[in-house]
């Protein structure tokens, strides 16, 4: 079995979210005022990489929901994320497990969103097995009752997936053209191969029927108490395949020393994928991250780089592995096996 990679900060540990206390006195009031009075409890997520406000605020009478705020001037970008949410929960099919949203409102220069409040956790690192198995089992739900857009999500002029690769997922062919540094973890790494695997996705992405979530991580999970797994964080919902998905999830799995490759070939999502869809993923999912993590300062969370670095050199290895590559890794970068 393979050595167990965990990431460099616990995901229940990312966060860097003003309090309760932080946000506009206006804005306090009417919260307050949709939940009936002053929360009785407030507990801040410590799980993300925006800097938006994110918290589960219990009313007087003990109803939670999960309340997400940002300022119109100056994280107008959250703002229009969390509306766009909004609208994609209130449209998924019924019966998906999927916070759905409550209400919203804009107050002080702040725009609040308010969504069920899950009762659940973040599954741990390492995986454990029956943990997800959960997260499979609800992506496959999920992924089923996408496969055929319904027509109200369809009409909200979702993104594809292929147009997302091409401005922002493929990066090995800059490198390779010499736009982009090579990230010091894959120096060595074949890079025409790199190039030539990654550049398949977008017709891959745009040949294949249905929704893909977008951004499908262990921490847009949540498990409730009776074990079933809750699909969270919306935002980024796309028309593109499954399977995508379902490579950036089990890069964790790979990391925690589990059969990722019987996982990901044996789950209903990759019915009728290309061979390939997973070395392809696998190649875009390393580029993307190693050159991010490479960048410049972010707006976003202190530790989004180190993720990123770590997703990627997790996405590289398993890559390699799957397909004989070998290279000497630059010290200082993480082994995962």
């Amino acid at each position: 079995m393979r050595a167990i990679s965990l990431p460099p900060v616990a995901y229940g540990a990312t966060a860097e979210r003003p309090g309760w206390v932080d946000l506009p006195p206006g804005l306090r009031d009417a919260l307050a005022a949709r939940l009936g009075g002053p929360p009785a409890a407030v507990r801040v997520a410590g799980g993300g990489f925006t800097r938006g406000f994110a918290a589960v605020l219990t009313g007087p009478g003990g109803d939670p929901v999960f309340v997400k705020a940002a300022a119109l001037d100056g994280q107008r970008h959250l703002v229009d994320w969390h509306a766009h949410e909004a609208a994609v929960l209130a449209r998924l099919p019924a019966g998906l497990p999927v916070p759905r949203p409550r209400w919203a409102l804009t107050a002080a220069g702040w725009y609040a969103l308010a969504l069920d409040a899950i009762d659940g956790r973040v599954p741990r690192l390492p995986w454990d097995p029956a943990e997800l198995d959960a997260a499979l089992t609800t992506y496959a739900e999920v992924a089923a009752a996408l496969a055929d857009p319904p027509g109200d999500l369809a009409a909200l002029g979702l993104p594809r997936l292929a147009d997302l690769a091409r401005e922002d997922i493929l990066w090995w062919g800059e490198v390779a053209a010499g736009r982009e540094p090579l990230p010091a973890p894959a120096a060595g790494a074949p890079l025409a191969e790199l190039v030539a695997l990654e550049s398949r996705l977008p017709g891959y992405a745009d040949a294949a029927p249905g929704l893909a979530h977008g951004d499908l991580r262990v921490d847009n999970l949540l498990l409730d108490p009776a074990g079933r797994a809750w699909l969270c964080d919306w935002t980024w919902l796309c028309h593109g395949p499954a399977w995508f998905d379902l490579a950036g999830l089990l890069l964790t799995a790979y990391a925690s020393g589990l059969d990722a490759d019987a996982a990901f070939a044996r789950h209903p999502a990759v019915a009728g994928a290309p061979e390939d869809a997973l070395d392809v993923t696998l190649a875009a999912l390393a580029g993307y991250h190693l050159t991010g993590a490479a960048a410049g300062p972010s707006t976003m969370s202190a530790h989004l780089r180190a993720h990123r670095r770590w997703s990627g050199e997790q996405a590289l290895t398993w890559l390699a592995e799957r397909q004989g590559w070998s290279w000497a890794r630059p010290a200082g970068s993480t082994p995962a096996h």
